[in-house]
């Protein structure tokens, strides 16, 4: 009756009252998704679909564990961990871990990614390297917003602003409007570098001549020669994939459907014989010394 009850009204939980997972741990959302709707998992049989469309309503670094879900949805802990794998199955769902980016320690936390839209394994494969499909479906664009009317001015950038102020810090660096509008892409160039207000003002400053003949071509001077090397790529970030019955970690092309192969019915491909006994060894090392032509070595009596 419970799960009848629920999947008629598979939000009626509380999903901004679900506790949360330790700090760094919990949901997380994969990007590239298409807002929300009602149809999102129709796709779903009724109990996986209110589990997903729970799911999907959980704030970032919400507690994911079965223990914690049973206690809040209608459901038992096998049903829930049934439904998690059918998740996984249809591609919203991935558990692994992700290495703590920035960190100097080897710390690894544990993940419960979720994706409203459907991911296919080729599209999980890449997001554990740091990207996501260009061919996975993205959120339609937004519609055009009107401009502002012609009798107001456009919002000024942050490298105008900064060029306009730039008298009142150094008055014998006083440009005029036409120079600002001049200048701006050269001290945009500073902000795409990762430059802040006071890096710029301290290349354009900084040991000024005495005098200062001509503010507007000193300063386009010095944001040319001063400016700063373009930042190193971020490093991707480091994910691993778990097999969603086992837990055992893997590639993710060795996770199809996020399963292992042994949990999908399939041989182990580790070995399986014993190991052998220690006169087995002894008898293969004599064996091997033998065809190299040395003498056998005496066993201590």
């Amino acid at each position: 009756m419970a799960e009848s009850h629920f999947s008629a009204d598979p939000f009626a939980a509380h999903p901004d009252r679900h506790p949360m997972a330790n700090p760094g741990y919990g949901k997380r959302r994969v990007p590239d998704q298409r807002p929300r709707t009602n149809h999102d998992f129709t796709h779903l049989p009724p109990r996986e679909a209110a589990v997903a469309g729970y799911i999907d309503r959980l704030p970032e670094g919400a507690d994911m564990s079965v223990k914690t879900l049973a206690q809040v949805l209608p459901y038992g802990q096998c049903a829930l961990r049934t439904a998690l794998q059918r998740l996984v199955h249809a591609g919203h769902l991935r558990r692994g871990r992700e290495h703590l980016r920035g960190s100097d320690s080897a710390r690894w936390v544990t993940r419960t990614w979720f994706s409203r839209t459907a991911r296919d394994d080729v599209w999980w494969a890449e997001f554990t390297r740091g990207g996501g499909d260009g061919s996975s479906p993205s959120p339609p664009p937004a519609p055009p917003q009107p401009g502002p009317p012609a009798t107001q001015s456009a919002s000024r950038s942050r490298a105008l602003i900064l060029l306009a102020a730039l008298g009142r810090t150094v008055p014998v660096l006083s440009l005029s409007a036409r120079e600002c509008a001049d200048l701006e892409p050269l001290a945009a160039a500073w902000f795409e570098r990762g430059a802040t207000e006071q890096d710029i003002l301290r290349a354009v400053t900084s040991g000024l001549p005495t005098p200062v003949h001509s503010p507007a071509a000193l300063t386009r001077t010095r944001l040319i020669n001063k400016l700063p090397p373009e930042p190193p790529p971020p490093r991707p970030v480091l994910r691993i994939l778990e097999c969603a019955k086992c837990g055992s970690p893997g590639r993710p092309e060795a996770l199809p459907g996020g399963e292992c192969g042994p949990c999908r019915g399939e041989p182990d491909p580790r070995p399986s014989g014993a190991a052998l006994s220690s006169d087995r060894v002894h008898a293969l090392a004599a064996e091997a010394r033998a065809a190299a032509g040395r003498p056998a070595e005496r066993t201590p009596a």
